[in-house]
């Protein structure tokens, strides 16, 4: 009798099971995806454009922070640029963050 007692007793105080037990983790899941994943691989696809798109002539910096002009480029690969001091320096594409034509000009 008390066994009996016991079972239904269990039967209808049950967790909810399945799906319902999942749904805190899908959340988290999705939240992470629009609000950390997604814009970073925005970012990386728009830096990824404006490296192919470079050409002579163009202003950046490298990731070292160094400020020069693209001056040659010689394969998919590496870019010739020229800083300051009329020194030519060989940079990978990878390395080149930003466009500086918009930059102000650095006052003396």
């Amino acid at each position: 009798m008390n066994t009996i007692f016991m079972l239904t007793l269990q039967q209808t105080t049950a967790q909810p099971g399945g799906f319902m037990s999942w749904l805190p983790l899908i959340l988290i899941v999705i939240v992470f995806w629009f609000f950390m994943i997604r814009p970073q691989m925005k970012r990386q696809k728009e830096l990824r454009q404006y490296r192919d798109a470079l050409k002579k002539g163009d202003k950046i910096m490298t990731t070292g922070g160094i400020f020069g002009k693209i001056v040659d480029i010689n394969n998919d690969n590496t870019v010739i640029i020229e800083v300051e001091s009329q020194a030519r320096m060989r940079v990978s594409k990878e390395a080149i963050v930003r466009d500086m034509t918009d930059a102000p000009a650095p006052t003396k």
